[in-house]
Order: C-alpha cells, then structure tokens, then sequence
C-alpha cells in the first residue's frame, strides 16, 4: 500500500510539474510589444490576427512619447517596440547606453510641412514662426525637409544632427521654434508652420498627401534613413516568436491595410 501511495505522489508531483511547464510554454507564447498608437497600435492590430492564427497572443502596450517605449524595452517590460525610425534608434542607443537592434523595416512616414496662419509658403513673411520637432534626429530630418522646400540653407556636414546652429542661410529670418513632436498638431494655431511626424500628423486628422503644403518624396533618401522598425534587444533576434511577428508585420494582409487605411501617408517598405 506504502509503495502504491508512493508511486502515486510521485506520479502527481510529475504531472504537477509537467503542467507548470506547459504552462510556461503557453505563456512565453505571449508576446508584448510597445507603440505609439497611431499608426503603429493600428497596424499590430492587423498583425495580431496573424498571430492568433499561428499560436501567438500579442499585447499591444500604447505609448506617447518616444522615450519610455525603448527605456520599457530595456529593462524587460516589453518584448519589442515598434514606433521608431532606425537613425532615431542609432541615436536614441548612443545617447543613452541601450542595445536595442532592429529586425525588421516596416514602413516609411512622409515628414510633411503643414500651414498654420500661413497657408502656404509663398505667404510667410520675414521673421515667420516654424515648429519642428525637438529631438535630435527628426530635427535634423525637419531642416532637410525646409531646405529642399527651398526655405533655408543647412551646413551638409552636420548629417541627422543638425539643429538650428546650423542653418547657414535663412533669408525670411524664419524663427525655428523647437518642439516636443508630439504637440506639434497642438500648436499648429500659433505657428505659421509646423514639421510634423508622420505619426502625430495621422493622429491629428493631417494627411501629408492631401494637407501638407511641402513633404518628404517616397523615393528620396529619406525613405531608407528614416524606415519605421521592428525593435528588440540585442540577443533577442533569432527568438522564433519575434521572428513570427516581423514575418506578420512584412504579411501582404499588412501591406494592403496600409496601403488601403493611410492611403500614401504611411507607405509600405516590404
């Protein structure tokens, strides 16, 4: 009877611990991936059911800013992120000691010059106020774009850092007013133009294909240096649920939701 009883709790407490194991292999199909939530939330959204189809749940965690999502990727809270350019990741690890590695290019976001009380260019008028975002690298990116608008002059050398300082030639006298971009659409009332992301623009209700009076060309330079990404830490690239979720992420279900949804405003790099 001892022997039987014996061999039963052993057989309970291997069941026991077999179940804890299928239950750790249920939950690391759990994948929590952190966005900003237009377009990105948007467009998980649509990847989510790829995932459910192949086992995967997906947690959309939602951010507003372009700090905490890489900070919560860091520290483990998230598995992924996907919100950022890669010249804004590059930046964002040499600034702040991450190791956070692309795995995937998703899609490209015109930068667009949208009017304020100036409704178009040729309006503004000497000393005019333009917002443009206040990080580093869509600043940068900002200047470009009112240099190829014909507006200013930026120091070639100064690359995905210029700021202000380097504007070599600016004949309206134009105020560049630096902003967190995401109150760019918020202050468009006060400014006689705003450079805003292809994001905020969207959340906004701003279209760069129908509202914007000057955009960034979808086969410029641009495209490449600023494609929207996959983000996971470093080590984490060949993880099989991660890899599962660029593959939905790159899925022609995907490609025609954005296509179809911000019709040019975000454009497909897949």
């Amino acid at each position: 009877m001892k022997k039987t009883l014996s061999l039963l709790i052993a057989f309970i407490m291997a069941f026991t611990m077999f179940a804890g194991c299928g239950s750790n292999t249920s939950g690391s199909k759990k994948i929590v991936v952190g966005a900003t939530p237009v377009p990105h939330a948007e467009i998980l959204a649509i990847a989510k059911e790829i995932l459910a189809e192949k086992g995967y749940e997906l947690e959309i965690k939602e951010y507003t800013d372009y700090v905490q999502p890489n900070l919560a990727l860091q520290s483990g809270d998230l598995d992924a992120n996907f919100f950022q350019h890669i010249t804004y990741l590059n930046d964002f690890n040499a600034e702040q000691n991450t190791d956070l590695v692309s795995i995937a290019a998703i899609h490209y976001e015109p930068l667009g010059i949208y009017p304020g009380k100036a409704k178009s260019l040729d309006e503004l008028k000497d000393g005019a106020q333009v917002a443009v975002p206040n990080d580093t690298t869509n600043e940068a990116r900002a200047l470009r774009l009112l240099e190829s608008a014909g507006l200013i002059k930026v120091d070639p050398n100064a690359g995905f850092k210029a700021t202000v300082k380097d504007i070599t030639e600016n004949p309206k006298n134009l105020k560049i007013i630096e902003i967190e971009a995401a109150q760019l659409v918020r202050s468009l009332n006060d400014v006689d133009i705003a450079v805003i992301n292809g994001n905020y623009a969207i959340q906004g209700g701003l279209n760069v294909m129908t509202d914007a009076l000057a955009m960034e060309e979808k086969d410029s330079a641009a495209a490449s240096s600023y494609a929207n990404v996959l983000v996971v830490r470093k080590g984490d690239e060949n993880r099989e649920d991660l890899k599962a979720l660029a593959e939905a992420l790159q899925s022609d279900k995907v490609k025609e939701f954005i296509e179809e949804t911000y019709k040019g405003a975000v454009v497909p790099l897949f």
